[in-house]
This record gives C-alpha cells, sequence and structure tokens, in this order.
C-alpha cells in the first residue's frame, strides 16, 4: 500500500522561536506559523481564512531558526505531519493535536532579497542536520558514508555532462515549438 506524508507551508511566524534541548542535548525549536487564503463565496464575497499550524525544528535547523527568526518573519516549511497524543494532566482527559516535523526551513524575505531578519542565515534540510549530528529524525544514529558517485557512461565519462547537453537541447527544442 501506498503512502505519503508531505507538508509544504509558506507563511509567517505567530510568535517568536522557542528553543530547548533533549537530555541527549539535541536542539528543538518550537515555533508557530500561520497562513492565509482567500476565495470567493457563492454569493461573490471575498473572505479570508487563516490557518495556525505549530511546527517542530530539530537539530541545526532549530538553532538556526532560533538565532534568526523572530515573530512576523516570512518562511517556508517543508516536512510531514505528526498526530500527538497525552492524557491532560489537570483533567486526566485525553488531548490530542496534528502537528509538524519540519525537515527544511528556508527564510523568506518581504522583499524577496535577502534576509530582513538579521545576517543571512544558512538554509539546512533534515539530511544535513542528520549528517552534521549524527541524528535523524527517526531517532536512530546515521551512518557515516559518503554519497554515491555520479553514474559514468560505457567509456567511463561523467553522465552529467550527458544530462546538460540533452536538457539543454530539450530546452533550445520547446523554445522552437513556441507559436508566436
Amino acid at each position: 500500500m501506498a503512502s505519503l506524508n508531505k507538508v509544504l507551508l509558506i507563511g509567517n511566524l505567530t510568535r517568536d522561536p522557542e528553543i530547548r534541548c533533549t537530555p541527549g542535548g539535541m536542539s528543538i525549536c518550537a515555533i508557530g506559523m500561520a497562513t492565509n487564503r482567500k476565495y470567493t463565496t457563492s454569493k461573490g464575497e471575498e473572505k479570508d481564512e487563516t490557518c495556525f499550524v505549530d511546527i517542530n525544528v530539530w537539530g541545526k535547523q532549530a538553532e538556526s531558526c532560533s538565532k534568526y527568526l523572530k515573530k512576523g518573519a516570512p518562511v517556508f516549511i517543508e516536512g510531514r505531519l505528526k498526530f500527538e497524543q497525552w492524557n491532560d494532566r489537570e483533567t486526566d482527559r485525553k488531548r490530542n493535536r496534528l502537528s509538524v516535523t519540519a525537515e527544511r526551513v528556508q527564510f523568506l524575505s518581504q522583499s524577496g532579497r535577502g534576509s530582513d531578519y538579521g545576517n543571512s542565515p544558512p538554509e539546512y534540510s533534515s539530511s544535513e542536520s542528520t549528517e552534521k549530528s549524527g541524528y535523524s529524525n527517526q531517532g536512530s544514529p546515521s551512518p557515516d558514508h559518503e554519497p554515491p558517485p555520479f553514474p559514468t557512461d560505457n567509456e567511463g565519462n561523467n553522465k552529467s555532462n550527458l544530462i546538460s547537453e540533452n536538457s539543454e537541447k530539450v530546452q533550445n527544442d520547446a523554445i522552437d515549438d513556441i507559436p508566436f
């Protein structure tokens, strides 16, 4: 059975990031985000809908978010949904919520150029922070290994050159097909 759990969000932070550490020393940054949607009703009225999302960021990304982001900052989040359940300590009632575990955080700027929130921050993906920290979001350490070499053709030539040449040819052919 096929399965996919992928979330892509662009929005603004609703509060300053809150960073904490696990007993093992891993950084976790909790951020709140709001995304907006505009739509028109069947009666022609324009409506706004806001969705508030809780996001957890791990490792180096968490440290960067804490350092460079603040309330109101625009961000792009790529991650996965996580369903959390617990018993309320005061009422002993079962509670639950959906949150997002970020796998990639990209800091956006309101002007489209650079960052309006201090120095331009680095961008991390979960694979980069996993390699640097030895931690993966699944909770098991990742092995230290080199990425596989780029494929070669039968003569031992790097296929990246062949791919580049072919994509340029396809692009040029596509431009020739434009009817104006």
